[in-house]
């Protein structure tokens, strides 16, 4: 009869863990589709835009569709296939982090940013969360044979990515000038379920989780700071200078004749 490995969950709760985890990696993309669709909707953005946003789009939704399959796959017992398709992620990525990098630079170029955050937060604080989404991918994928491990890891960093759909959702213009830290602690919503079923099942927070999450915190208050330093402000005006987007405050600001 096979055993399982020492310290492992029995198998009825491990299945219960991997039903957990999918459902959370749905409700994130979600999400995350929802406030585009919305923005979508309301006429706050089009498809008429540049290739670049087509390829950028393309990448990330294209890595919902491949967390979805994989909590899928791993759901239902296909673990060859899983293990296969996870391979991908090596590529992904850093594709996900070239392509994140080059649509702030760009839409920040272009119009100067969302006007309800400060363009230092826009470019680097985005940019630092964005490479902290992509370390700890790669470092999920380094611990796959740690299920434990893999999956926390994974989707601390996806809640990550959800930042983008939850500004498409809050009532951003309102939250001006903290609109970017109110959109970073909502997204924390989602570690913290995670450290409540953590408690639930276990009696205590997998380590992963308190490494992922502290990782991703630090980073948002360390770019934060190196944001409003004239090191951020510096680079900030290097990347924007002799673009449309210098033309905005560099502080957040209601446009003249908006209305919500």
């Amino acid at each position: 009869m096979a055993t399982l490995p020492a310290g492992a969950p029995p198998r009825s709760a491990e299945q219960s863990e991997r039903r957990f985890y999918f459902v959370m990696t749905l409700a994130m993309s979600l999400i995350i589709v929802a406030g585009f669709t919305l923005n979508l909707a309301m006429g706050r953005s089009t498809f008429a835009a540049p290739a670049a946003y087509h390829a950028h789009a393309l990448v990330f939704m294209g890595w919902l569709a491949l967390s979805l399959v994989q909590g899928w796959t791993i759901v239902t017992g296909r673990r060859e296939l899983h293990i296969r398709l996870g391979k991908l992620g090596y590529l992904w990525v850093p594709a996900m982090v070239a392509m994140g990098i080059t649509i702030m630079i760009l839409v920040a170029r272009r119009t100067g940013g969302p006007f309800f955050f400060a363009q230092n937060e826009f470019l680097v604080s985005n940019i630092a969360l964005l490479l902290c989404f992509g370390a700890l991918a790669m470092w999920s994928l380094a611990t796959r044979r740690h299920m434990g491990w893999h999956r926390r890891l994974m989707l601390v960093g996806f809640s990550i990515l959800t930042g983008p759909g939850v500004g498409r959702l809050l009532p951003m213009p309102l939250l001006i000038p903290n609109a970017w830290t109110i959109s970073f602690l909502t997204t924390l919503i989602f570690p913290a379920i995670l450290m409540a079923a953590d408690m639930k099942r276990l009696g205590r927070v997998h380590p992963a989780l308190l490494w992922g999450t502290g990782a991703y915190i630090a980073t948002f208050v360390i770019s934060m700071m190196l944001a409003y330093t004239p090191v951020g402000y510096t680079l900030t005006e290097w990347v924007l200078a002799g673009t449309p987007g210098a033309e905005r405050p560099m502080t957040a600001f209601i446009p003249p004749g908006f209305t919500m």
